[in-house]
């Protein structure tokens, strides 16, 4: 069995740096799948070094989600990168309608997985964009265990992005068997990141800990963490205190009147905004990727996450959570029942299209 090692990385400036320490470091491939790669300062950097390393023989493979990257897919960039002997691709290129056009980013590929040499691998919640760089997310570093699998998932997806017949994407078993790289996508019966979370939601017997940028989840899900509060589950929720992204955080709060009725306790992130996408269940199951608890995740969009049995990686992933927890703010039903009357009505016209959000 070939052991995972992992390193957290807790902001995206400082898992970019080890992304490009890594990159500049790739001996035979460089494999990036990213949702949004810029063309500003800190995407050039990683541009810049897949060109240096194409030239000293490595294998480049870019592949980008056109609405993700719009700004790269319609430039002249990705011709020059071919030109420097990089393969670059991009994943779902039906024009979208605009970056800031919510219905624009359906049916795309959300992962963000960086691959070096076949044995090494990155993965989570982190984008290459300046306007993210001083963001709370989560990557986490992986070193042999479980980077096969995320191979296997990065070559589905290039195939795809080429129109290429394929299989269905099928997770294999990891070499470690405590960790596997788990995809959702939506095609029929391959929700496997939301079953895995329904599951283990459904066997929590202590507390469920959720990180999420994007809180607009299915009624489903709202009932199994209902269900477990009443079980007498230490539900909590972590969401920042206001997103880059109003009409979804408009949606999030359409819900929290609800929940905050059940007794599951949410906390808003004051310090920042917070794009970690993880949970932590009972100190025996934890998650991190790209995977939020929204329907754009659930329902319409291809996803990857680290899944995990390991006990020392659940609380780590814990003690992010409660460090997290300092540097939020605890919403309160009795406040929250006093809020206007026109966020009311808003919450109630938008629930309507929350599967859409």
């Amino acid at each position: 069995m070939n052991r995972t090692i992992w390193r957290f990385y807790l902001n995206s400036s400082e898992a970019w740096e080890a992304m490009l320490i890594a990159c500049n470091e790739a001996k035979v491939s460089i494999d990036l799948e990213q949702f949004i790669l810029g063309t500003d300062e800190i995407g050039n950097k990683f541009l810049d070094v897949c060109r240096q390393k194409a030239r000293e023989g490595v294998r480049v493979r870019i592949l980008c989600d056109t609405a993700g990257s719009f700004g790269l897919y319609n430039s002249n960039i990705p011709k020059k990168l071919r030109d420097d002997g990089i393969q670059i691709a991009f994943f779902n290129t039906l024009l979208p309608w605009g970056k800031h056009n919510h219905t624009s980013w359906f049916f795309r590929d959300h992962k963000k997985l960086l691959i070096i040499d076949k044995s090494l691998a990155f993965t989570g919640g982190v984008c290459i964009s300046e306007e993210m760089k001083n963001w709370r997310d989560t990557h986490v570093k992986i070193d042999d265990g479980v980077v096969e699998q995320m191979n296997l998932s990065f070559n589905d997806m290039w195939r795809r992005a080429f129109k290429n017949k394929t299989k269905n994407y099928i997770p294999t078993i990891s070499t470690d068997p405590s960790f596997n790289y788990v995809t959702n996508s939506p095609l029929p019966r391959r929700r496997f990141i939301y079953y895995s979370f329904i599951d283990a939601i459904r066997n929590a017997t202590k507390y469920i800990y959720l990180t999420t940028p994007y809180f607009v989840p299915d009624k489903r899900f709202i009932r199994i963490i209902k269900l477990a509060k009443r079980r007498g589950v230490d539900v909590r929720l972590i969401i920042p205190y206001s997103s880059n992204y109003k009409t979804v955080d408009l949606g999030s709060r359409s819900y929290f009147q609800n929940i905050l009725k059940s007794g599951i306790r949410i906390f808003r992130y004051k310090d920042s905004m917070i794009h970690t996408k993880t949970a932590v269940i009972d100190d025996e199951w934890a998650t991190v990727g790209s995977f939020n608890l929204d329907n754009l995740s659930f329902l319409y969009n291809f996803e990857g996450n680290i899944i995990s049995t390991d006990k020392q990686f659940a609380s780590e992933l814990k003690s992010h959570f409660i460090h997290d927890l300092e540097k939020s703010e605890e919403l309160m039903l009795d406040e929250w029942k006093k809020r206007p009357f026109i966020e009311k009505l808003l919450e109630t016209l938008i629930k309507p299209v929350r599967k859409i959000l």
